[in-house]
This record gives structure tokens, sequence and C-alpha cells, in this order.
């Protein structure tokens, strides 16, 4: 049996990705959580193999997450799902520990295959970014600003693309006002613009921002 634990912010969601578990045999879902903070409290158990993981969620961003989460259960499985395609985001959670990366359009053909897939050590990642992750990328893809960012300057950017003020974010990445703010002047120096409105303007255009 393959227990499956949650973590997505809309209860639509999950009660349709448990619709489409529980149809299958083998396969168990044994909780579910609507932020990062619950879910960190309710995984402490252990009482689960795989973790299916919204990335996009309020409070502690997916990539803090993951990160806690395989510290604590180094021996777990994390499953990513979102509706971002973009392949050097799917890169940046596999190097962080994810064992997949799965979007929310294809899941209903998917997520059963992507489950059993992980379950047994192996990596899965969607079709429609394999292509791009595995292959060669063009010339713009393979030289994306964000591609170059570190994991916290680019949790920094992504928060800030969806208009958090540098105050809760010092607050939902616990460090100072004062560190956000010098990780906003890197960002935007490493990325060569001049605003947070450029940073929007670049995070929508790229699939990083809903």
């Amino acid at each position: 049996m393959i227990n499956v634990f949650i973590a997505d912010d809309h209860a639509i969601m999950r009660d349709g990705l448990k619709r489409i578990l529980t149809e299958e045999g083998g396969i168990n879902v044994v909780g579910e959580a609507e932020n990062g903070k619950e879910a960190l409290h309710k995984l402490h158990d252990g009482n689960w193999d795989i973790l299916l993981l919204d990335i996009s969620m309020p409070g502690m961003g997916g990539l803090e997450l993951l990160k806690q989460v395989k510290k604590e259960h180094p021996e777990k499985m994390v499953l990513i799902l979102t509706q971002y395609e973009d392949a050097s985001m799917a890169l940046r959670f596999l190097k962080a520990g994810s064992s997949g990366y799965l979007t929310k359009i294809e899941a209903s053909r998917e997520l059963v295959k992507a489950i059993r897939k992980v379950s047994q050590g192996l990596k899965y990642v969607a079709p429609s970014i394999a292509d791009k992750l595995f292959g060669d990328f063009n010339a713009n893809e393979s030289k994306a600003s964000h591609t170059y960012l570190s994991d916290r300057e680019y949790s920094v950017l992504c928060r800030i693309a969806k208009g958090i003020s540098l105050t809760k974010i010092g607050l939902e990445l616990n460090i100072s006002v004062s560190a956000v703010s010098t990780y906003r002047n890197r960002i935007l120096n490493k990325m060569n613009l001049k605003s947070n409105a450029d940073l929007v303007r670049y995070a929508l255009d790229n699939g990083l921002a809903e």
C-alpha cells in the first residue's frame, strides 16, 4: 500500500485528487493540509510514503517546505504538483530533493502513474516539460535570468511577483526586512532589472507568478 499525503491550499483540488487516488488499488490517502505550517505538523508522525505538494500555498513557500520535509524525513518521497510548466523551475525542485514534478493540467491522466513511479524510487517529470528538462534548452531558455538566482533569491522573487510586501516576505522566510531588501537588490542586479514592476512583468512573462 502506498500512503499519500496531499498538501494543497484549494479544497476542490484536494477533493479531486483524493477521488482519483481512492479509485486506484494500492494507494491510500492518509492526510491533507492547506498550508505549509499545517503540513509540517501533520507530517511529523511519518505515517506516509509520498507527499503530493503544491508549491504555491499561503505562508511557507514550496521550496522551503520541500527542503524542511526532506531534512526531517530524508527517506520519504515528495512529488511536486503545480500549475507552473517552467522547466527551470522543475529542475530547481528536483535538485532540492523532490522525486517528481507533475503539472496540474496533466494530473487527471498522469497522477497515478507518477505516484507509482516515485514509490519505486524513480524520478518522474511531466511529459509537457520532460523534453525541455532532459533535452537541450534553446539559447533563450538556457540563459533565462531567473535560472542564475540562488534558491533564497528565487523564493523572494516569486513572492515579490505575487505582490507580497517585504515585511511579510521577511516573516514568511524568517529573515529581517533588511535581508529581504538585500536579496531584492541582488535579484535586480543579477537580472538587470530596475524595479519591482520589472520583476512582476518578468515573472508573469516567464510563468513564475499567478
